[in-house]
């Protein structure tokens, strides 16, 4: 049988992995400035991470949320007690884009409207909903297109308003740092006007955090650069360090009710487990006051490269060039073993390194890069 051909692949088969590092079947060594998306979070095989994931296989590894799971509500307290977001209720699934679908379908139930409001260059998923809010036509089948989603501008706060007034829109999904869009921000003062319109118009208001949560950001959440409260936020990748793993937090004012919501293996023991575990190397380690004293480090040295612009927040990161950066890449990987990423804009370089990641990595990627170009 053959595999269903959809990912083109570089030319490397990694076997092992530790920390920063992954190795390949020849035992060559490469520096993993990329984290399989922003996914490893607490770096590769952590003795911490494998130890409290084999403790728990060895309990149970799995059952129904139709019986009771103690973990998830440590879980939910402890995501509670690192973002300062105690009031928000917590809804477990397996991934980003089911996140993101089950916070739209929130969204609709709270306000009974249908439209969404996304913003251009987004990236939500897969599913219906999801992909339906991704500013992508080559991966929006005809079956996703009943879906109504209107796509404006970051910033431009009058075409929001112009959409908000028109009384159907069910929710606002935004990431405070696009991912796969390229690392852009909406302003400062455009995200606070974005909370207070959706107030005014009674639409659900969605922080996309599936890539930039965790931590990653130099906060726990990359919208708390900014004083709101979102009524959904949504979070997987970094949230399990490699183990499938998303989730929802949901505002107070959204109440539930059975049936609303549900999923097979979604808040399972070996992902609650694998969750807990990356919480707790996160305060041990203080990785989100790294993520910002690495970013810091990350600018002093990208500043020294003649015409790249810096890009994005804490360890989620871009080097913006007037070139594709296409064959760079691949330079980087075969000549250089350095795994780096790309995105929807084809200029720009993504670097979503595990937390761990320390000064003399990215000094390695920067002689690199300065020796290729």
């Amino acid at each position: 049988m053959k595999l269903f051909d959809v990912y083109p692949l570089y030319n490397v088969c990694p076997v092992r992995a530790k920390d920063v590092y992954v190795y390949d079947e020849a035992g060559t060594e490469y520096l993993d400035l990329y984290g399989g998306h922003a996914v490893i979070s607490v770096g590769h095989s952590h003795p911490h991470y494998i130890n409290r994931l084999k403790d728990q296989l060895h309990k149970i590894a799995f059952y129904s949320n139709a019986v009771e799971n103690p973990l998830q509500q440590k879980l939910a307290d402890e995501i509670g007690e690192q973002s300062c977001l105690h009031e928000y209720q917590l809804f477990l699934c397996s991934s980003g884009a089911e996140a993101n679908e089950n916070a739209l379908k929130l969204a609709s139930f709270h306000t009974g409207k249908k439209r969404v409001v996304a913003f251009k260059n987004a990236f939500h998923g897969r599913t219906s909903a999801a992909v339906a809010a991704t500013d992508n036509l080559n991966i929006n089948a005809p079956l996703n297109q009943q879906q109504q989603v209107t796509f404006i501008p970051f910033n431009n706060e009058e075409m929001l308003k112009n959409e908000l007034k028109k009384g159907d829109v069910c929710a606002v999904i935004f990431e405070p740092i696009q991912g796969v869009g390229g690392l852009d921000q909406p302003e400062d003062d455009f995200v606070i006007k974005m909370e207070q319109l959706c107030h005014q118009y009674e639409t659900a208001l969605i922080a996309d955090e599936v890539q930039s949560g965790f931590s990653r950001s130099g906060t726990f959440f990359a919208f708390q650069k900014n004083n709101i409260k979102p009524h959904i936020i949504t979070m997987a990748k970094g949230m399990g360090n490699g183990f499938p793993i998303g989730g929802i937090l949901v505002h107070p004012d959204v109440r539930p009710k059975y049936g609303m919501l549900g999923t097979t293996f979604g808040g399972n023991h070996m992902a609650c487990t694998a969750s807990l575990a990356v919480l707790e190397i996160l305060k041990k380690n203080k990785l989100q006051k790294h993520a910002r004293e690495m970013e810091a480090y990350f600018r002093s040295k990208a500043e020294k490269i003649k015409g790249a612009k810096i890009k994005g927040r804490g360890l989620m990161l871009g080097l913006e060039f007037d070139f594709e950066v296409g064959p760079l890449r691949k330079r980087l990987i075969y000549e250089k073993q350095i795994f780096t990423g790309g995105s929807s804009n084809k200029n720009v370089l993504r670097i979503l390194p595990p937390l761990t990641v320390q000064k003399v990595h990215f000094d390695q990627l920067f002689d690199a890069v300065k020796d290729i170009l």
